[in-house]
């Protein structure tokens, strides 16, 4: 006893040092990356990512366009798994501040235009491509004002083509806001997860963390027209005088052949009371709470309906019918016998094997290595542990868990394989469908946009070298552990029927309506619980918008796992009540038919709400994107709503004493 006494005594200790720690910190911040603090006058470096559109969602590079190099050369910065996915291309720029020190700089003047660059300039002006850039980790904010409403944008349009005009004009002066705050160091602890690793800023490190820190990025975008003669005098860097932005066309920078385009910035420091872990609540202002509520009461009510079905079912029906049967003599239950219905008759014929189960086996496997890797995410995000601050870290955390959970996928599908067939022969098979299935899927799908991608020029084309990556850790982790939970899945003991399956199929009565009907028809109810946070990450993936509401995200999860449940359970009741007892893929599709509303909630969305997204190639990649999201939610869903009805039929029919 003296043991386990030690041990709890130990972590109780432990947990109170814990406690105790972070009471003697002021504030304690997980999510996002390291903090850096800057001293006056110290050098601050701006990045530039991919140019992005929100009408073509076609990324390209920032220097496809003839803008201003850095000194050195181009360097690329590293790029993570997830940021290479998502066509982010971040890149050095010639924009440097000096901490502390408001100055107007010129940059560089371009050789005249020619054809090619002027066509590419007027080309991305009008399709609305934005610049994207970096500083300390932070997007560069714009704030305009539209029918008396301040919106806060993302980066900043490459041109502008006013009304009633063929001209278009090139933004070619920045007038940058860095909010600054000044920090001395006090009791603060920081632990960061971003791009510049993992770090800690103790007591030590008070003298070297004093300065100031980064805590807010602005830009004003104008267009200016320079005399280029004048402007080639001068060298980069140099001081120039500081400018308000020209309201009149003749004073804008025109974009055509033969124009010199002089490129300059300002830059202003300004003091701000916002602290560092809370400088990204500008970028996350959550807008539509109530929206939100009102999605998870709609769900809630949903759920309480189903859930009362359930309770009649089981508790009314089930229960009264077991009741009888149980309080009868010998006789009469084998007389009862010769009288049965509904669901009773179809006892010799509920187990029986389904058609094409290795599929169902591999598509329920897939399902639980899907849904393992949503629900992991989703709850690392939820507790702050995905920070937009480290781009490209919840797409890369994805893909890791999919890999790893390769070992649940093979167990699944090869136990519920033993179940069905009765013996292990054959599991190899069925690890190596279930390995490949899906990935095959996204695979086959990302190759054809791939090549489209790349007929267009664009950085969200995926390299060679990717390609290869990604089928490495296809082949080095998610194969051989999805084959090692196969295995494991031949030593777990299988799932015994509790009735034996006759040897002759019963005929299934004929219905006056098709049962796919109803297994289509079943598919709108857990689309209820889901469709209002689907506006919210369809507008976060195609109209750069942040999406960081994982805990409503996290809420709807649940409550689209009860629902996909109930609605399996309710409608393989009712089938077996009719007697038909080809209930294993309807129990499948029951629930994984919302996969049809949300493709077909993807293309309302790209006709109403993306009706600036132009030309057949971006439509062709919105619709192969959604796609693959449609397959992974009828997949995970499916999975949920058959295995909840396998173990509804298994306890049902375990309580029946019939021969």
């Amino acid at each position: 006893m003296a043991s386990p006494l030690i041990s709890t005594r130990r972590y109780w200790a432990f947990f109170i040092y814990v406690v105790l720690v972070g009471q003697a910190s002021n504030g304690f911040y997980l999510p996002g990356s390291y903090m850096h603090t800057y001293s006056p006058s110290d050098e601050i470096l701006v990045k530039v990512n991919s140019l992005t559109s929100i009408e073509t969602e076609l990324p390209f590079s920032y220097y496809s366009l003839p803008y201003c190099k850095p000194p050195g050369g181009v360097k690329k910065s590293a790029e993570n798994l997830g940021e290479l996915l998502m066509g982010d291309q971040i890149d050095n720029s010639p924009y440097r501040f000096r901490m502390n020190v408001n100055e107007s700089i010129y940059l560089c003047t371009t050789s005249p235009l020619n054809e090619h660059e002027v066509k590419l300039l007027k080309q991305r002006t009008r399709d609305l491509y934005q610049v994207n850039m970096i500083l300390d980790n932070l997007p560069a904010l714009r704030y305009a004002n539209q029918n008396g409403l301040k919106i806060q944008w993302t980066g900043f349009p490459v041109g502008y083509s006013p009304q009633n005009s063929n001209d278009d004009y090139i933004i070619n002066h920045l007038k940058f806001r860095v909010l600054i705050h000044e920090y001395e160091g006090a009791g603060v602890q920081i632990i960061g997860t971003g791009e510049e690793g993992m770090g800690v800023i103790s007591e030590t490190d008070k003298s070297k963390a004093s300065g100031f820190e980064i805590v807010g990025f602005e830009v004003v975008p104008c267009s200016v027209k320079y005399e280029p003669e004048k402007m080639i005098k001068l060298h980069m860097y140099d001081n120039t005088s500081s400018i308000n932005c020209p309201l009149d066309l003749e004073k804008s920078q025109i974009i055509r052949e033969q124009e010199r385009v002089s490129f300059t910035y300002e830059v202003e420091f300004i003091k701000s009371d916002i602290r560092w872990p809370s400088r990204w609540d500008a970028y996350l202002k959550m807008d539509g709470a109530r929206v939100h509520w009102f999605s998870i009461l709609n769900s809630l009510m949903v759920i309480f309906f189903l859930a009362g079905i359930v309770f009649v079912i089981f508790l009314r029906t089930v229960r009264r019918d077991l009741t009888k049967y149980e309080e009868l003599d010998k006789e009469a239950q084998a007389q009862m016998n010769e009288e049965l219905s509904g669901w009773k008759l179809v006892v010799g014929d509920v187990f029986r094997e389904p058609n094409h189960s290795k599929l169902l086996c591999v598509m329920i496997g897939d399902g639980v290595q899907i849904t393992g890797m949503a629900v992991v995410t989703i709850v690392f995000a939820a507790f702050g542990f995905m920070s937009p601050a480290s781009r490209g870290m919840l797409l890369t955390g994805m893909i890791l868990l999919y890999l790893f959970l390769g070992i649940a996928a093979g167990y699944v599908s090869v136990r519920a394989w033993r179940t069905i067939k009765g013996t292990s022969e054959g599991w190899r098979s069925v690890s190596w469908s279930t390995a490949c299935f899906f990935p095959g899927i996204v695979f086959v799908i990302l190759t054809v946009l791939n090549f489209i991608l790349w007929g267009s020029r664009s950085t969200g084309a995926l390299p060679i070298s990717l390609y290869f990556i990604l089928i490495s850790l296809w082949f080095c982790i998610s194969v051989p552990l999805t084959l090692l939970g196969g295995y494991l899945g031949t030593r777990a003991e299988p799932i015994s029927y509790p009735v034996r399956t006759n040897q002759i199929p019963r005929e299934i009565p004929a219905r006056k309506y098709p049962s796919w009907l109803l297994v289509l028809g079943a598919g709108t109810l857990p689309f209820g619980t889901l469709f209002i946070e689907l506006f919210f990450i369809l507008s976060s993936i195609w109209l750069g918008r942040f999406y960081y509401v994982f805990g409503f995200l996290l809420i709807v999860l649940l409550l689209l796992v009860t629902v996909c449940a109930e609605v399996s359970v309710v409608l393989t009741y009712m089938h077996l009540c009719v007697e038909d007892w080809m209930w294993w893929w309807k129990a499948f599709y029951a629930s994984g038919s919302v996969a049809l509303y949300v493709f077909l909630y993807s293309i309302n969305y790209l006709i109403f709400d993306l009706q600036s997204l132009s030309g057949p190639v971006s439509a062709i990649l919105y619709l192969g994107y959604s796609l693959i999201m449609a397959v992974a939610i009828m997949l995970s869903t499916g999975t949920i709503g058959f295995l909840t009805s396998f173990y509804f039929v298994h306890y049902l029919f375990a309580s029946v004493k019939i021969d």
